[in-house]
């Protein structure tokens, strides 16, 4: 190993380190007894471990905890199925057709990427107020499309074009229709990019705190970040709560990270040589 090479390693170790530290010590603090983590003697192994934190999660105030957990999934999985399906079809149609208009559109959707999504609460809150669907799933889900399709959009936009149109012409010329070559072929080239956006609206969904904490009043349609910060109170912090609903939260993601990871390297598609 070059001398040059090895500095690299040894920085890029410390970066890891830094960046994995805090879910670590997370992690090691959700198993810590009580008395423990308000101890004042610094120890990052816990002496004993228990999960005894876990339990209090999900028996906590008659177990509202899975009603959080449960909203999240919904609202997750909604914008990630709804939304997939309006990026696909708006992106095939940027990319493969010709229309009046289509440049425009193309640039509007670049255009809401250099605003912070935060700017879209009020509009987004006078909208779904006079719609009375405040305090709803399809609020909220109505709220996370307008935030995460025009990312997906352009993103699968790219995709597409990057599949070549002969394709297309030759799968035509064999009688396949517009809707067959779409189905059949595109989109499964696509699948990695729909791995992509998929992952990134579940992630958005699934993480966000200000609009849910906006659009959901009652304490039963809670999503987990705005859950998680109940945990918070006005004189005292419960830290050992939510340590282990952290990593409860965690867990959702990881999964979909990692299933989303092979449809990104094909793995299901490609055997190695």
């Amino acid at each position: 190993m070059r001398k040059s090479n090895k500095w690299v390693h040894i920085l890029l170790g410390i970066a890891s380190f830094v960046s994995v530290f805090p879910i670590l010590w997370l992690l090691l603090t959700s198993f810590k007894p009580v008395s423990e983590i308000y101890s004042d003697t610094f120890r990052i192994l816990p002496k004993a471990f228990t999960i005894e934190n876990y339990v209090d999660v999900f028996t906590r105030s008659g177990g509202v905890f899975w009603t959080w957990f449960l909203n999240s999934v919904i609202i997750s999985i909604l914008t990630t199925v709804i939304g997939l399906i309006l990026s696909t079809t708006a992106a095939y149609a940027i990319s493969r057709f010709r229309f009046r208009g289509r440049k425009g559109i193309t640039m509007s959707f670049l255009l809401t990427q250099m605003f912070p999504g935060i700017l879209l609460i009020v509009p987004l809150y006078i909208m779904i107020d006079q719609l009375g669907l405040l305090n709803t799933y399809v609020g909220v889900v109505f709220a996370y499309l307008a935030i995460t399709v025009p990312f997906c959009v352009m993103v699968l936009k790219n995709f597409f074009d990057a599949i070549p149109i002969e394709i297309e012409e030759a799968a035509r010329m064999d009688g396949c229709s517009q809707l067959g070559i779409f189905w059949r072929m595109v989109l499964p080239l696509s699948l990695p990019g729909l791995a992509i956006t998929a992952f990134y609206s579940f992630l958005t969904t699934w993480n966000e705190f200000i609009i849910a904490v906006t659009f959901l009043k009652s304490h039963d349609m809670y999503t987990l970040p705005v859950g998680l910060h109940h945990f918070v109170n006005q004189f005292s912090t419960q830290y050992h709560l939510m340590a282990a609903a952290a990593m409860i939260i965690t867990v959702p993601t990881l999964l979909l990270f990692f299933f989303a990871q092979r449809l990104v390297s094909n793995r299901y598609f490609y055997k190695k040589g």
